[in-house]
């Protein structure tokens, strides 16, 4: 890797770019310098750019998995949206719609006490047996749902974390199950042991309240319990599994819009970051995707740049090998969108990163590599010319011959802005 330089942009802050003619990319961007070269036209633009998710489903309906992420401003271009959007949240669709406990193997109760498991109320299946569950009726489980709903509320603390195991496996595999859940207290009796110092109570109320949330008439009644704060607190201090359950949990209830903004204020987007920067790789796909969607809230986006997101972001372009350099990009497309997104993109080095990513990566890391440069050059005319003086000119012209459909569009689109700041620049150096 070639080292970075210091450069100072306009407005006295420290850019990080590669040192001049150190770099093969830098290098062949000197032939494209010559007046005689023109990159290809820009396509006809819109105001604004505009960047929306749309559903997304592995293991269930997971709804508005983004909404509309905002405007770029009045040199934006059209991003192509129907088509874009659903490319977009299919790329997403690996990790972003969730099952109930997807994010840690269920544990079967092997840290309940035996004591506990012998008060357990009797009831003929096993809840971690899907064939079983399958042929349950919802008449047969409201007896366990009610006694386990009692305990919650009365019994000791082994005989709590063992109901809240129970609520946990019922609410698992089933829609009625969580509805019928949903509508018998569980939930306000569960959201206390959010804050339990037992690490498993704590981690069954997380994962039970995940399953419950997964129920669209649950997220509500959820959100109304208080279960954002100490959801909160359970993503700072949980277990491995109880963090990326509460990540999931956040993301889960984010899809109610007015979540978002009060989320990011009850201040989930640190511990988000700790997990994207700390957590196994299943926490850390958690954390980027509730990340995104705080961050559809403008809001939440000086929050995320605040908490230092754009570091770790920046890191995981560049890991080719970790499934998450194209969701990273997406994310910081989203922050490149506020000034002090752009600032930090550039300060961390996500230009050199995004450019090496159009240069070196998979075609569809390339794809979503321009659109993040996109976001960033859209209304900044030092970040267009930081990405001409960084060599990005022949990857982009490549791209822009042998890239698919959208890639070329994406690639003719940034071209044309970098030949609007040289023409710019041009007519700077003619004036007295």
């Amino acid at each position: 890797m070639v080292s970075l330089a210091g450069s100072q942009s306009p407005s006295g802050s420290t850019t990080r770019i590669r040192s001049h003619g150190r770099s093969m990319r830098t290098i062949r961007s000197h032939f494209y310098e010559d007046a005689n070269y023109s990159p290809p036209p820009p396509p006809a633009r819109s105001a604004s750019v505009s960047e929306v998710l749309t559903d997304s489903v592995v293991d269930f309906h997971l709804r508005e998995l983004s909404a509309a992420s905002g405007t770029a401003a009045s040199k934006s271009a059209s991003i192509d949206a129907a088509t874009d959007l659903l490319e977009l949240s299919r790329d997403f669709s690996d990790f972003s719609s969730f099952s109930s406990d997807i994010s840690g193997e269920l544990q079967k109760l092997a840290l309940t006490p035996s004591r506990a498991i012998e008060s357990r109320p009797p009831y003929d299946f096993d809840a971690d047996d899907t064939d079983a569950v399958d042929s349950v009726s919802v008449g047969a489980v409201e007896p366990a749902v009610r006694s386990s709903v009692e305990t919650l509320r009365s019994g000791s603390d082994a005989e709590k974390r063992a109901a809240a195991a129970r609520i946990r496996l019922l609410a698992k595999h089933r829609s009625d199950f969580r509805s019928l859940i949903g509508g018998s207290g569980a939930i306000e009796a569960l959201v206390p042991l959010l804050r339990s110092t037992d690490p498993a109570a704590q981690e069954n109320a997380v994962t039970a309240l995940l399953n419950l949330s997964l129920e669209e008439s649950n997220k509500d009644p959820v959100t109304a319990a208080g279960a954002i704060k100490p959801l909160v607190y359970a993503l700072r201090t949980g277990t491995a599994t109880a963090k990326q359950n509460a990540a999931c949990a956040l993301l889960s209830l984010s899809m109610i819009e007015d979540n978002r903004t009060t989320i990011g204020v009850l201040g989930a987007i640190p511990p988000l970051i700790s997990l994207l920067i700390n957590g196994s790789a299943r926490g850390k796909k958690d954390a980027l995707t509730t990340l995104y969607k705080l961050c559809s809230a403008r809001q939440n986006k000086g929050r995320a740049v605040s908490a230092g997101a754009v570091g770790p972001l920046v890191g995981l372009v560049g890991e080719r090998r970790s499934g998450m350099a194209e969701k990273a990009m997406v994310v910081l497309g989203s922050l490149a969108e506020v000034e002090e997104g752009r600032a930090a993109i550039m300060e961390e080095g996500g230009i050199t990163a995004l450019v090496e990513a159009i240069e070196e990566g998979p075609a569809r890391g390339r794809e979503f590599a321009v659109m993040a440069l996109l976001q960033l050059c859209a209304d900044s005319p030092h970040c267009r010319g930081l990405l001409v003086r960084e060599g990005a000119i022949p990857p982009l012209v490549a791209l822009s011959q042998s890239g698919s459909a959208r890639a070329k569009h994406k690639a003719e689109t940034l071209l044309g802005y970098l030949r609007e700041q040289r023409q710019d620049g041009a007519l700077s150096g003619m004036a007295r």
